[in-house]
């Protein structure tokens, strides 16, 4: 994971876990996390496609008011406790990462996007939690795995995903010029 990225990554996946609880238990906890995780890592690299994400760290990435707002949570003070990591949630991300928490073959389309992203090192299996969820991981996160109950934060930013994974597919299959 990029740097650069970690805090978002970080921030975002605990706005996700702590709006969308696990169902009860240490280890549903832990599997939701990691879908979670997986989630916004893709959705962070697909958002920042390069390691050159100097701006983001720069101007941040929003905070999470807004998704505060449209989940109902509780408000909270930019100075207290919360207010730290709530800023360096991205709404954006967020977004795309319960559109591919709620689709798996959108998430599927995802993972197989980032192929060559500068971010990727790791094979396509490092996200089979996201991409390929078993029983026990839509029983750990039956909250973040709900379309309904996930559709006000995705659909805040899904056409712009639909549109950047449009974009990818098309320079995939775009053919190289031989001279």
């Amino acid at each position: 994971m990029s740097l650069d990225l970690s805090s978002v990554i970080a921030a975002t996946t605990h706005w996700l876990i702590r709006a969308y609880p696990a169902a009860d238990g240490a280890m549903n906890a832990a599997l939701a996390e990691a879908q979670a995780r997986q989630a916004v890592t893709v959705a962070a690299w697909l958002r920042y496609p390069t390691t050159d994400t100097a701006l983001v760290t720069m101007a941040g990435p929003g905070g999470s008011y807004r998704l505060d707002w449209l989940v109902d949570a509780e408000p909270y003070e930019i100075r207290g406790p919360d207010g730290v990591w709530r800023t360096w949630v991205d709404e954006v991300v967020a977004s795309w990462a319960a559109a591919l928490l709620t689709c798996s073959s959108l998430a599927s389309e995802a993972v197989a996007a980032l192929a060559d992203c500068e971010h990727a090192t790791g094979s396509p299996g490092e996200f089979r939690r996201l991409t390929e969820p078993d029983t026990h991981d839509c029983q750990a996160a039956p909250l973040m795995r709900h379309p309904d109950l996930m559709a006000c934060v995705v659909d805040l930013h899904r056409p712009q995903l639909l549109e950047r994974l449009r974009r990818l597919r098309s320079d995939d299959q775009t053919p190289t010029s031989a001279a």
